[in-house]
Order: structure tokens, then sequence, then C-alpha cells
């Protein structure tokens, strides 16, 4: 939980002091949300697939499988939501109060999540490697 306010934190320091934007102007908001998903978010679902997978029991390698499955889909889905809860949040939640109404999403992203590594090898996931043209 610290680190994850340190993240906002550090994220909204560096862009007004090194990229020199005006707080919550929109282009202030878009960089930030393009950072939080496009550095933060991958690697969230990286972490969370993986400690799933081992906190399971399973091996290295259905571990890696698991994540191969499950990434894309999950990174998809959560692209098309994330983004406007981010909008919401770096646009009128001061900084200090950030991590509180990330953590509400988180709450139900963490259970979507879940759910998507628990469907297996779903049809659906299937669906989105042959749209992006991804193959195992």
């Amino acid at each position: 939980m610290k680190k994850r306010i340190l993240r906002y934190e550090y994220l909204d320091r560096y862009i007004r002091q090194r990229l020199l934007m005006k707080p919550n102007s929109a282009k202030f908001v878009a960089t930030k949300v393009a950072a939080d998903g496009l550095l933060f978010g991958p690697l969230d679902l990286l972490v969370f697939f993986s400690y799933m997978g081992f906190s399971s029991g399973h091996s290295a390698q259905q571990v890696k499988e698991d994540v191969k499955r499950d990434f894309l889909p999950a990174l998809l889905l959560g692209g098309t939501v994330w983004p406007v809860v981010q909008i919401a949040n770096f646009r009128f939640i001061p900084v200090r109060y950030q991590l509180l109404y990330v953590n509400l999403f988180c709450l139900l992203d963490s259970t979507f999540l879940s759910w998507v590594e628990q469907q297996g090898d779903a049809p659906w996931k299937q669906w989105f490697k042959s749209i992006t043209g991804v193959d195992d």
C-alpha cells in the first residue's frame, strides 16, 4: 500500500517538476493516465498472475503458460476501464486521497483478474488471440 502511495506522489511530482505541466490540465491528466496505464498496468498484471500461479502451487513453466494465456485478455479489458477510472482520479481527487479512491477499484479489479485466471483456456480468451494475431 505504501508503494502505491509513493507511486502516485512520485508520478505527480515528476510530471509537475520535470515536465513542467500545470496540475489538473488536460495534458497533465493525460500524461499521468498514460504513464499509469502503459508503465504500471502491464507490470501489475504480470506480478498478479505470477503470484497467483506460484501461490497455487504451479510450476514455473505452468505459471509462464498461464501468464501468456491470461495477460492479453486482462490487459485489453482493463485498458478499457482503468483509463476512465484514472482520469477521474487524477483530475478530481487530491493526491493524498488518490490511493483510497483507486483502492476501491482495485478491489473490483482483483476480483475480475481472479475470475480471468480461473477461466483457464476459455473460448473467449482464444477470441482475443484471434483478433490480435498473437499465437502461443
